[in-house]
């Protein structure tokens, strides 16, 4: 396959359509996270149908003192990966291309959702992806749009615009690609320093602690449920050698359901240590939020959430989440 690379949204709107067009919108700096999103759209559009990804680094949702100028641009590069990955098209567009006359007086806002955490941090930063968002789908007309989980807060607010706003596309998420070592793969690792990087890992091994901490949860109260819930829990349990899993058992049982305390408390261990190493982790968030509207969870809670972490090393801001059900829907996911 011999992938197209297109500057104009003319060019892209000449080319004869047939089957579904699959669109992958990147920035660009193109790694194995991006590949696996194009090898999934090449998937979804068939033989007959078309991928598209977008190169574009969307001056729009950087905020003051951000890595902007810095941002790695390897176009030559993301075409080569682009093409080995199944995409057809590679459209580049200049910023006059997406924001002729300069920068949109009209822009999406993201809400409240958009306040949050990411929000928070980057004031503005979802405004201007949801902007540059919303341009792209009406540049590129895709029928489905693929986006990745490891920016989750990104993805719901695309989710959320597409189905308040009637865009007419199916918006599909991919899970996080992982480096050997846990780090979730983003054009900004190549940042880190080896020292940097040997820090970073802790918000990983963050979010697997409260993943490991919930599926242990889980487990006991599955097991305090196959047991009558009277004086007879302990003692059965006993009777096969387990006393400390027979009061482990009861007191989860007995506790709120799913325990998003102790999750939170088992990664924010990981990231205080994290603090102390050389180079030092700088937390910007650890959050257990609800995936709807990114609001945190109460200790009563029950279905889908997402465990998040921001944190800077050096100079360099990283961020990582990981999905979890609560409650009667099961355990981690």
């Amino acid at each position: 396959m011999t992938t197209t690379l297109l500057h104009t949204a003319g060019e892209l709107h000449a080319r004869a359509r047939t089957g579904r067009r699959a669109v992958v919108m990147t920035m660009g700096a193109l790694h194995e996270g991006h590949a696996t999103l194009i090898r999934t759209a090449r998937r979804l559009a068939g033989r007959e149908g078309e991928v598209v990804v977008t190169v574009f680094v969307n001056p729009l949702q950087f905020g003051a003192g951000e890595d902007l100028d810095r941002y790695p641009r390897t176009l030559d590069a993301d075409v080569k990966l682009a093409e080995q990955s199944g995409a057809d098209v590679v459209f580049a567009p200049a910023v006059d291309e997406v924001y002729p006359g300069g920068e949109p007086q009209v822009r999406i806002s993201a809400g409240p959702m958009g306040e949050r955490l990411e929000g928070a941090s980057r004031p503005g930063h979802f405004d201007g992806m949801l902007t540059v968002v919303a341009k792209l789908l009406h540049l590129t007309r895709p029928d489905v749009a693929l986006y990745g989980q490891k920016d989750a807060q990104q993805l719901a607010l695309i989710r959320r615009m597409v189905r308040d706003l009637n865009f007419g596309v199916e918006i599909v998420g991919v899970p996080t690609v992982r480096e050997e070592d846990g780090l979730a793969l983003s054009s900004r690792n190549r940042y880190l320093s080896p020292a940097e990087r040997r820090t970073a890992l802790a918000l990983s091994r963050a979010l697997f602690a409260g993943q490991d901490r919930h599926a242990a949860q889980e487990a006991l109260r599955a097991r305090a449920r196959e047991v009558p819930a009277t004086r007879a829990r302990a003692e059965a349990l006993s009777a096969i050698g387990e006393s400390r899993a027979a009061a482990d058992a009861h007191a989860v049982a007995t506790a709120v359901p799913g325990g998003p305390a102790a999750v939170r408390a088992a990664a924010r261990q990981v990231l205080d240590e994290a603090a102390r190493l050389d180079p030092p982790l700088a937390l910007d968030y650890l959050a257990l939020v609800d995936p709807s509207d990114f609001s945190e969870i109460g200790d009563d809670f029950t279905g889908e959430a997402v465990l998040a972490v921001a944190a800077r090393v050096g100079t360099t801001r990283l961020i990582d989440n990981i999905p979890l059900t609560f409650g009667t829907l099961g355990a981690a996911s």
